[in-house]
């Protein structure tokens, strides 16, 4: 047989067969642009990306067994055209359109499933296996090579509180003293596209840890390697996933990864509700002249009141609530009375987020989950137990149980499109956190953290910080070590709130700091924190970006500037609906405004615009821009 064509469903899927032993076989995207070739001979099985006649990734192995070898025993396609709704997310509705070719084969006489699915901005693979017999006899080993075509510079994600990393040249990536390990990978190939590396669905894959990266000896090819032990029932592995695109900005609205994702495994999902949320973890020691802040009920009560006052759904409660832990207890400081701040909490309509980790001792992660629902609070926010998959899973299964939202800090587990599948799962600290560690976060490294650790999914980076001259002058405990390094504006505060994607939002400076910026934190009061749609309208990789979100007919606009220098960028307005004027709330840099020497220098002003029309917008050294644009009715 030399081409088979199968229509199936509302399409035409397209494969072509090589020979009859099934030596090569071809998948297209449904707009025709991105084709994968799969090759599979006795002993070797690969792959090659090509996108828009240009190759991405070059003839590349892949296997699921050490020393394998290779029958095709049947191949199976499928268009897949579907929407789904997520329950929270920078989109309200997304579409799942792919093409899928299924090889069914036998390796090293263990009956295997390939599945490749194409979109038209990414692709996936992934192993599988039903029980059968002696399948744990075998020696399993998940290996994808990527073989970029030509030279790149690259970039990867740190998941803990280091910056990412790079650019670094591919034809140095060999010799380089950098660790490469977290995802995402990602390429800007000399010829123009940008290519990211991810995995997905990882919640399923129950036999595996997260995928890692590392570099062939020698060369810039990325390899991908994990051995596993498959359950007697069988296994599934992670999608492995190729992102790819035109612009950096594309990769951040590809919906691959969550397509490629479990469907939400949860019942009712209606008491999972995205917010904005206060944090008290850097309010400690703020001393307004006559109330300074503690780890107290006083001072929770306090916080709780700001909220109610200004449509803060959240707070969460830091570390240091409670002082110690062990089988099922749990001893709380003399000056906090929790179940007060909790009562009062929910009786003025705030949801209390409570945190845990067990430095103090274990409570017990098969208990701590229905404590804390007990207690009144709606989520935890778990810490240092790191990239744990197995921990992660069975936490964020065990919070949904007891009805719990769940977010996880230091250097937690990526676990991509998990919010899709288990919505309750609301944010990660994956990335360098605002002043984490006491460390400066600076605005290169938001603007890569941004683009290139935004890409695994939701993260929580404490953006939002109003009082940087008593930041910077070392008067809060846990701000930076060096004073005067903190290099932000109160304006590029409130664009980084927008430009993150999270269900939680989470505002780390005192109730007083926003409140003397009462105008500009009103963008604040007005965002919401999940979205109908999400464009990317100015990018480049650690310079700048401009990031467009709207709920209803409102759309919400944020920019942000790196150190390098001020900078005036143009903003296209063609994603307003044409015939309709729009009240443009603008708010902005000065003329004065500077990232290290004048940050906390802002106006705010009003005009109106329309379809078409280009605003120029100007952001001072490490500055931002945000605008609020509503329909006049």
């Amino acid at each position: 047989m030399k081409y088979a064509v199968i229509a199936l469903l509302c399409g035409l899927l397209s494969i072509s067969i090589s020979d009859v032993s099934g030596k090569e076989y071809s998948v297209s995207s449904p707009d025709g642009h991105a084709t994968v070739k799969l090759g599979c001979s006795d002993s070797m099985l690969d792959y090659e990306l090509t996108w828009k006649g240009q190759t991405l990734i070059e003839k590349s192995p892949l296997s699921i067994l050490t020393r394998p070898r290779y029958k095709v025993l049947s191949v199976e396609t499928k268009v897949i055209d579907e929407c789904w709704k997520p329950v929270w997310g920078a989109f309200s509705q997304i579409r799942d359109h792919a093409n899928e070719l299924v090889l069914k084969l036998e390796v090293s006489g263990v009956e295997v499933d390939l599945k490749c699915r194409v979109y038209n901005d990414g692709i996936g693979f992934r192993f599988s296996a039903l029980a059968q017999p002696d399948l744990r006899d075998k020696r399993f080993e998940l290996s994808v090579e990527y073989q970029a075509k030509g030279e790149f510079n690259a970039y990867w994600g740190e998941g803990g509180s280091r910056p990412p990393s790079g650019p670094i040249r591919s034809n140095a990536l060999s010799r380089t003293r950098a660790k490469i390990g977290e995802l995402p990978f990602v390429m800007h190939l000399d010829s123009g596209q940008w290519v990211t590396l991810l995995e997905s669905d990882l919640y399923s894959a129950k036999s595996f840890k997260t995928g890692r990266f590392s570099v062939k000896p020698n060369t810039s090819i990325i390899q991908d390697v994990a051995r596993f032990t498959p359950s007697k029932d069988g296994f599934i592995t992670p999608w492995k996933v190729v992102l790819f695109g035109k612009q950096a900005g594309d990769l951040l609205t590809n919906h691959v990864a969550l397509n490629l994702a479990a469907p939400c495994k949860i019942k009712d999902t209606s008491w999972i509700k995205p917010g904005k949320g206060l944090w008290d973890w850097r309010i400690h020691g703020y001393d307004n002249g006559s109330f300074e802040y503690g780890i107290d009920t006083r001072s929770y009560l306090r916080q709780i009141d700001f909220c109610v006052a200004h449509n803060i759904e959240y707070l969460t409660i830091d570390d240091f609530w409670f002082t110690s832990a062990k089988d099922g207890q749990m001893e709380v400081s003399p000056h906090v009375d929790i179940e007060a701040v909790i009562r009062y909490a929910n009786d003025h309509g705030v949801r209390v987020m409570l945190y845990y980790d067990e430095h103090k001792g274990r409570f017990g992660d098969d208990r701590i989950f229905d404590h804390y629902a007990r207690l009144g609070a709606v989520g935890i926010k778990y810490g240092f137990r790191g990239n744990n998959v197995p921990f992660t899973r069975q936490a964020i299964r065990s919070a949904a149980d007891a009805k719990l939202m769940v977010f996880f800090h230091d250097g937690p587990v990526p676990m991509v499109g998990v919010e899709r599948t288990m919505p309750n799962m609301i944010s990660r600290e994956y990335g360098h956190g605002q002043q984490d560690a006491r460390r400066v976060f600076t605005p290169q490294t938001f603007l890569k953290t941004a683009m290139i650790n935004g890409l695994v999914g939701p993260l929580d980076l404490s953006n939002g910080n109003f009082g940087i001259e008593s930041i910077n002058a070392g008067e809060r405990m846990k701000g930076p070590k060096e004073k005067n390094s903190y290099i932000t504006t109160v304006v590029s505060e409130v664009a980084r709130c927008l430009i993150i994607n999270s269900a939680l939002v989470t505002l780390p400076d005192a109730p007083e700091e926003y409140e003397k910026k009462a105008d500009l934190f009103d963008f604040l009061e007005q965002m919401p924190v999940t979205w109908d749609d999400t464009k990317v309208l100015n990018c480049e990789m650690g310079e700048f970006l401009t990031v467009a979100r709207r709920s209803g007919d409102v759309w919400f606009v944020g920019s942000v500037n790196s150190e390098s220098q001020a900078r005036e960028l143009s903003v296209q307005l063609d994603f307003l609906t044409e015939g309709i004027n729009y009240e443009a709330k603008l708010y902005r840099d000065t003329e004065e405004t500077d990232g290290i020497t004048n940050p906390e220098s802002y106006e705010v002003v009003t005009r109106t615009v329309e379809s078409g029309q280009t605003l120029s917008i100007n952001m001072a050294l490490g500055g931002g821009h945000a605008m609020i644009l509503t329909p006049i009715q």
